[in-house]
């Protein structure tokens, strides 16, 4: 479809990314380093979701949805100097406020027969489709990356035969198998 430009498809593809990290961030139940990663992953995404609607503009005006990236660019900063400081309730109400702004927006792009989300569904399904699911691959491997990645710097690497790797000084050391 010749109306979809670089500017758009980024557009896309972030919004599609925030939207799947986003319940991964409000349901986890454990706030630690993954939370805080997957956390600057959400924000980076989020800011350039927002910057980057004010290139996409119809018949050369604003919409309301330009008004709601204004209002998120605040939202999201207000919860990332909220985690910052360590107030976490106003941390927690703008971050799932932002979540919630970006799911109604994007109920717009989509549900607005028009639009150009409706129009790529109509036309090549399958490459909408394949997109999506890249997307929501991509969340689940940066998540597995980040989990494996912790599991392995909570416990000291130990060989088969038991002996271990390097200087294992200030380290617990595991007991070795019979």
């Amino acid at each position: 479809m010749e109306h979809w430009n670089v500017l758009l498809v980024s557009h896309v593809v972030a919004a599609l990314f925030v939207l799947a990290l986003g319940p991964v961030q409000i349901l986890r139940r454990r706030r630690d380093r993954i939370h805080r990663t997957m956390g600057y992953l959400w924000v980076a995404a989020m800011y350039y979701v927002c910057f980057s609607s004010f290139g996409i503009v119809s018949d050369g005006h604003f919409s309301w949805l330009h008004g709601l990236s204004a209002f998120t660019i605040i939202t999201v900063t207000l919860g990332l100097i909220s985690a910052v400081r360590h107030n976490i309730p106003a941390h927690r109400g703008n971050m799932i406020g932002s979540y919630i702004g970006i799911a109604v927006a994007f109920g717009f792009a989509v549900g607005v027969p028009g639009r150009s989300i409706p129009r790529l569904l109509l036309a090549d399904s399958g490459t909408a489709f394949f997109v999506a699911a890249l997307v929501l691959v991509s969340v689940g491997v940066a998540y597995a990356s980040l989990i494996r990645g912790d599991r392995k710097s909570t416990v000291s690497p130990v060989r088969r035969n038991g002996e271990s790797h390097g200087d294992t000084s200030g380290d617990a050391v595991l007991a070795q198998r019979p």
